[in-house]
């Protein structure tokens, strides 16, 4: 599907109505279709994820990660709302492999490898909307890759930590939720 000049909108200002043109430059729409399959797979796994770890008694980790796939949620709002922006069709019905972890360091891992390639994902976004001239989403998905790199960080400090004081103590200190 070829995306061309669309009407985005009528702003109305103080002295009438102005219509406003928006190109989707090409190729943003499909990248934001892509970034959108990555953000619905890791609300996924990262629900699935809190739900184990609650299951298993691990409630500040289930608290945590279940506010990650809530912030996630969040940022599938803010690609679907850009897509439309665009005069884009979201498509909502792909999802990528949810990689589920059968013990809290694995799904750390997993967690860890998705966040990664949502970087990675990004930083290409970003380069090819500074190609085209969309600043617009360049500064959508900057903003975006600055927290994805605070979950990297708090992912490899948990995966550091474990290192450190052994998956025992690690994991009797997630037993309690933050207070």
């Amino acid at each position: 599907m070829k995306y061309g000049w669309f009407s985005v909108m009528t702003l109305s200002g103080c002295t009438g109505e102005k219509e406003v043109t928006v190109k989707a430059k090409e190729g943003v729409v499909d990248l934001l279709n892509k970034l959108l399959t990555e953000e619905l797979t890791v609300i996924n796994q990262y629900f699935l994820h809190a739900k184990m770890c609650k299951n298993w008694g691990y409630d500040r980790l289930h608290h945590h990660v279940l506010e990650r796939s809530c912030g996630e949620m969040k940022d599938a709002q803010t690609v679907i709302d850009h897509i439309l922006y665009l005069e884009g069709l979201p498509n909502m019905q792909r999802l990528g492999t949810v990689n589920v972890g059968e013990t809290v360091p694995e799904q750390l891992k997993a967690d860890l490898d998705k966040e990664r390639a949502m970087v990675t994902m990004l930083t290409q976004g970003i380069q090819h909307c500074v190609k085209v001239g969309d600043f617009t989403t360049r500064h959508l998905l900057e903003d975006m890759a600055k927290d994805e790199e605070k979950h990297i960080d708090w992912l490899e400090t948990q995966l550091e930590t474990i290192g450190q004081v052994g998956l025992q103590n690690y994991l009797s200190e997630q037993i309690k939720a933050d207070g």
